[in-house]
């Protein structure tokens, strides 16, 4: 019989980088998840023994300790321990406006999922994270995430695919250049073109470029980003939803509430009913 720790994380105000559910498992033989898919990015880290991970496109991928591998946000995986030497993992489901970035930087990709070691001491670091959250699943929620942004920066710079700055594609840049000029002037009234001549692009190649490097549009970014900073000021303030609303340019709380819903699922006025217990926690 296997062994198994999990735990939900239960606040959803942490929007820049929020974790989702997290554990540790010494499995079974012959054990297997899916197939299914995740919302978020969910990465395992291979402990000892060895499984087997079939992807999206039907590639297989054999992998032992030392080794993780990555899931996507929408795609359909499957994997299965070992029935010889069935693995011990530890994985974290994480998301925000800073996941995708750090994933890109650690060069994993759907195509190439598969976690290997660069550098060994770091690889040790990001498993003591790992293993950290799984264990104290009754740490307040800022610890927690403390220790979600140490392991990001143990992953990225310990995985032997990581984009170093010397192999950075200037296009990168303009995607970076972008994305903080949207980052600063979420309040303002701002296009897609506006972001395009911002960066000294046109917006065809921005978009484009941006779509390669994100996953996203650039449209579907400023969204994102100005919804959840909508989300911090209404658990973070008493102000009415009209004037958050304004607060992240949106001028008619109509459009606001649409926006916000096709982000979130409901309402603004739901969420922060939902949401506003935890933050008296």
């Amino acid at each position: 019989m296997g062994e198994t720790l999990f735990s939900l994380f239960p606040d959803e105000r942490f929007t820049d980088l929020g974790l989702y559910q997290y554990g540790w498992e010494k499995c079974s033989a012959g054990h297997s998840f899916g197939p299914a898919s995740r919302n978020h990015f969910l990465f395992h880290y291979i402990i000892s023994g060895k499984g087997t991970l079939y992807a999206t496109d039907f590639t297989c991928h054999h992998l032992k300790a030392g080794q993780g591998f990555m899931l996507f946000p929408g795609e359909v995986t499957h994997y299965i321990a070992d029935s010889e030497f069935p693995w011990e993992y530890t994985w974290l489901e994480f998301d925000g406006i800073k996941a995708r970035e750090c994933v890109y930087r650690s060069g994993l990709t759907k195509e190439r999922p598969v976690y290997d070691i660069g550098d060994s001491q770091l690889a040790s670091g990001m498993a003591d994270e790992m293993l950290y959250i799984a264990r104290h699943s009754s740490d307040t929620s800022l610890q927690l995430i403390g220790h979600l942004y140490l392991f990001l920066d143990y992953f990225v710079r310990s995985s032997a695919s990581t984009l170093q700055k010397k192999d950075e594609d200037p296009a990168d840049r303009y995607v970076q250049e972008a994305c903080l000029y949207i980052e600063r002037n979420y309040q303002k009234e701002m296009t897609v073109a506006d972001v395009a001549d911002a960066v000294s692009l046109s917006r065809g190649y921005l978009s484009r470029l941006f779509h390669e490097r994100t996953g996203c549009t650039v449209q579907s970014y400023m969204i994102s980003y100005r919804m959840q900073k909508a989300a911090e000021l209404m658990l973070t303030t008493q102000l009415p939803i009209a004037r958050i609303a304004n607060a992240v340019s949106y001028e008619n709380p109509l459009h606001f509430s649409r926006a916000f819903k096709n982000v979130y699922g409901i309402s603004p006025r739901e969420w922060r009913k939902e949401n506003s217990a935890k933050v008296r926690e």
